[in-house]
């Protein structure tokens, strides 16, 4: 849970910037019962900041999965690799959309699908409705 206040105009802007869908796992905001989150993406006991530059709009699945976690375990090197950071990356970089998967592309996307648990059958299949429907957007950035 954040400690620093995040102003309603930061928030908008947060929001907007990401189209307001998550922004590691692409569900739009509107396709879920509760309001998505803002994350830092450097998390504040890490140093992080609460600014424009370290802010990401998150699912509560995929916030509550990433929680305070820079890193984690590559499946395949067996290496400490950093998570998939937005402000940072560009998402079709590292992920590529496959009816509703999302498969990795580097070390950098395997640990952030495992982690944040991105390839659970529901949200698979919400993803590929969602593209089905047209309601699913791919990052630009």
């Amino acid at each position: 849970m954040s400690k620093a206040y995040v102003s309603a105009a930061l928030r908008r802007l947060v929001l907007n910037r990401a189209n307001h869908a998550c922004e590691y796992c692409l569900i739009p905001e509107i396709a879920v019962f509760v309001s998505h989150e803002i994350d830092h993406v450097i998390p504040e006991k890490h140093g992080g900041q609460t600014d424009e530059k370290n802010l990401a709009l998150a699912c509560r699945i995929c916030n509550k999965h990433k929680g305070s976690d820079l890193a984690s375990i590559d499946p395949i090197s067996g290496d400490i690799v950093r998570l998939y950071q937005p402000r940072r990356d560009r998402w079709s970089e590292h992920f590529q959309l496959e009816e509703g998967k999302i498969v990795p592309l580097t070390a950098i996307g395997r640990v952030t699908v495992r982690l944040l648990q991105m390839n659970l059958s529901e949200r698979v299949e919400e993803r590929r409705l969602l593209s089905q429907a047209n309601a699913l957007d791919l990052p630009t950035r």
